[in-house]
């Protein structure tokens, strides 16, 4: 059972952002309008960034893959994501979207500095490389 638990818990955390991804591919001209509304440039280089970071990142996170970076490049991610749109703290909702936003980049720290765990390819390549 310990070694479920890293692997449930990536999961869970990757799946909002496997989603979210996704959504970003079905919808790519409203993912660049709501990145150009905050006044961010480049909306559509911004838009592929997005993509590739919620998409990429939660895949990596899913299947244990360089995880410690995926985890940190998503902490961050999530953290700018948060802060740019979701700052309106005065507003409920947004506020509720905001602290989300700090629980799961704390939940991606948390991979980050424990691994993957042993059910992961990175777990797999650390025992194939000792032995």
């Amino acid at each position: 059972m310990n070694h479920a638990i890293p692997a449930i818990g990536r999961l869970l955390l990757a799946i909002i952002f496997i989603i979210s991804g996704l959504m970003k591919l079905a919808a790519p001209d409203d993912t660049a309008a709501a990145i150009a509304s905050v006044g961010l440039p480049f909306a559509r280089a911004g838009l592929v960034l997005a993509i590739a970071v919620t998409l990429g990142g939660g895949l990596m996170l899913a299947a244990g893959y360089r995880t410690r970076t995926a985890a940190a490049g998503l902490a961050v991610f999530t953290l700018v994501a948060g802060l740019l749109f979701h700052g309106q703290i005065g507003e409920r909702e947004q506020m509720i979207h905001l602290l989300k936003n700090l629980a799961l980049a704390g939940g991606l720290l948390q991979v980050m500095a424990f691994g993957a765990g042993a059910w992961s390819i990175d777990g797999r390549m650390a025992r194939a490389g000792g032995r």
